[in-house]
């Protein structure tokens, strides 16, 4: 009997990743024009990405204890089609009643962020399972994927956006809405391999319970913390912030995120080797990165800073799931949604933490004193103390890797 022809199936989580980054990619580039066509607070737009990844992180510990409940097959050839009906949501819900813009996009923010907690959950798995000589570049590869759909989504939603119009977002976002599609057929055309779903990782590798699933969990936070409150907030921080047009915050700011973070992804998937440095070094720079954004009184190093903050934080979420692959091999479903909670945890808690931080910030009596000294506006003022408490993420994420470093070292030292 033959062998099934994986790479059609490889091809299909690839194109998936690709597809699915409109919905981590888009709303953040409509933030400014909902804040001023709807008047939704900074605080409220952090909530949407709050509910983003709170309802990924549900979906992450329904599968981390109840996977064996699920069918595999047939839940990858939906998941897709919920990201079409969330996009949809999102974009017709405010053009067809405008007073419930903000209920609208909630609710479709919850259907597609269903199918982005799945495709987080069963994607790596997928691939993990596939026949390959290279598994933790195949791992690399399927996120960089993430990172240079983001890229395209980001040119071609600028170029519509400063052409076309901000007022007619909505059609952008129903465009984004057809691509995932293409994924349900390619599921339903490929063959899924067999994985372990229900296998009780905890009872046959202790990694619940053991210290270095706990650093794991905790990497995974701190890494997702220091890259998404970049990724969701570059945008607005580059426009409201530096005060430079639009087309440079979405163009020369959220897409060269996108480039480095891909950079970084695609660089290791070649090159990669010693996992645990590239963490430790990943961490380390994204602190810099954000307080140099923070302090730097000149735009271009601001945006610099910015930028490069997706080089250093590329490898931190794929990058703990490759060190647990080697620490504990052979891991099921569970585990990985465990790793996909901790990383949604991370996801949803600092991009909400910076918005409060703007909109309190700028609110503050004391904000006009230090504005006025600085030249600055108290939303610039606002948007740096963001940016500042950004920093505490990556900042604690170096001593939760020099941490890991050590147990597994001395735990490997005891083994031999």
């Amino acid at each position: 009997m033959s062998q099934p022809n994986y790479k059609r199936t490889k091809h299909s989580c690839y194109y998936t990743y690709v597809a699915m980054s409109s919905i981590f990619s888009l709303p953040p580039l409509l933030f400014v024009t909902f804040h001023d066509s709807y008047d939704i607070s900074y605080t409220r737009l952090g909530t949407l990405v709050l509910i983003n990844f709170c309802t990924q992180l549900a979906i992450d510990l329904i599968f981390s204890f109840f996977s064996k409940y699920f069918n595999i097959r047939y839940t990858l050839r939906v998941m897709p089609l919920l990201t079409s009906l969330g996009l949809f949501v999102y974009a017709l819900v405010p053009m067809l009643a405008p007073d419930m813009a903000y209920l609208g996009l909630a609710i479709g923010t919850v259907l597609f962020s269903v199918s982005a907690g799945l495709s987080e959950v069963l994607l790596s798995p997928t691939v993990a399972a596939l026949p390959s000589d290279t598994p933790e570049r195949d791992m690399s590869l399927l996120h960089s994927l993430y990172a240079w759909g983001v890229l395209i989504v980001v040119v071609v939603s600028t170029l519509f956006l400063t052409f076309v119009g901000t007022e007619y977002w909505m059609y952008l976002a129903m465009f984004w809405a057809v691509l995932p599609l293409v994924s349900c057929y390619l599921f339903c055309t490929s063959p899924i391999p067999d994985f372990a779903v229900n296998e009780n990782t905890a009872s046959k590798t202790g990694t619940r319970k053991s210290l270095g699933f706990i650093f794991c969990l905790m990497c995974i936070f701190f890494g997702s913390a220091a890259e998404n409150s970049m990724t969701n907030w570059v945008s607005s921080y580059v426009e409201s912030a530096l005060r430079l047009p639009k087309i440079w915050g979405d163009i020369f700011g959220m897409a060269l995120f996108a480039v480095f973070l891909g950079l970084g992804r695609s660089l290791y998937a070649k090159y990669g080797r010693n996992i645990s440095r590239v963490l430790l070094f990943g961490m380390i720079g994204a602190v810099v990165c954000y307080l140099t954004a923070a302090f730097s009184p000149i735009p271009i190093i601001a945006l610099c800073a910015c930028v490069l903050t997706g080089f250093c934080t590329s490898m931190l979420w794929p990058g703990t799931l490759i060190f647990m692959e080697e620490k504990f091999p052979h891991l099921g479903v569970a585990a990985y949604a465990l790793m996909a909670a901790g990383g949604d945890f991370g996801a949803s808690v600092a991009p909400q933490l910076l918005g409060v931080v703007v909109d309190s910030v700028e609110a503050a009596d004391w904000t006009v004193g230090i504005a006025d000294t600085l030249s600055l506006a108290p939303e610039q003022v606002g948007m740096k103390a963001g940016m500042l408490i950004s920093a505490i993420f990556p900042l604690v994420g170096i001593a939760v890797v020099v941490s890991m470093r050590r147990y597994f070292k001395k735990r490997e030292g005891a083994s031999g």
